[in-house]
């Protein structure tokens, strides 16, 4: 996708496949559905120093690849997941924040965990792995902005095959109602 409202579809086969395959990564490691993702190398980032029961303070050692929670170390975290952004906030940081942070008194965000939670550093460990994995997704999306799309696809030629215009039907919500009955007494089965 570029900026902008123009989308260009190209005709080209393989970079087709390639655009798509990056979005199927991308939306897998969102997702996950349970699995747990490695990083390049089979490589996972570890607790290599024990963290405190309650750190204040969060630091990247670049040059060793070393996340520290105060005195608490998790190794490795490659630069891609401690660089990775969102609208101009890096992600580990603001989560981080988010566990840490003191909520106005006599409010629900008040109620934390008298300490750091087992889950909290689970949840850590495989964040860094996604992140690190979508920065690389990330890295091969930037491969195509800028660059001209090989055999562009052109309005002209998605209405000479039909495409275009979107039929109205497709614009529409869909609705269990447009689905032909079925089961027992013609109820409709909803899964």
């Amino acid at each position: 996708v570029r900026p902008g409202p123009v989308v260009p579809l190209t005709a080209d086969p393989e970079v087709w496949e390639r655009g798509v395959g990056l979005g199927r990564r991308a939306l897998w490691l969102m997702r996950r559905d349970g699995e747990r993702p490695k990083l390049p190398g089979g490589r996972r980032p570890y607790v290599r120093a024990p963290l405190p029961a309650r750190p204040l303070t969060v630091r990247y050692d670049r040059d060793e690849e070393v996340l520290h929670l105060d005195e608490g170390r998790v190794s490795p975290v490659p630069p891609g997941a401690w660089d990775f952004e969102v609208g101009g906030v890096r992600v580990l940081e603001e989560w981080f924040a988010a566990r840490t942070a003191e909520g106005e008194p006599g409010t629900l965000a008040a109620i934390r965990p008298a300490g750091w939670p087992q889950s909290w550093t689970s949840e850590l460990l495989e964040l860094i792995t996604v992140l690190a994995l979508l920065g690389e997704v990330r890295a091969d999306c930037a491969r195509f902005t800028g660059t001209p799309v090989p055999a562009e696809i052109t309005a002209a030629e998605l209405r000479e095959a039909g495409v275009l215009p979107v039929p109205s039907a497709a614009r529409r919500p869909a609705s269990v109602l447009d689905t032909p009955e079925e089961g027992p007494e013609g109820q409709l089965a909803l899964l």
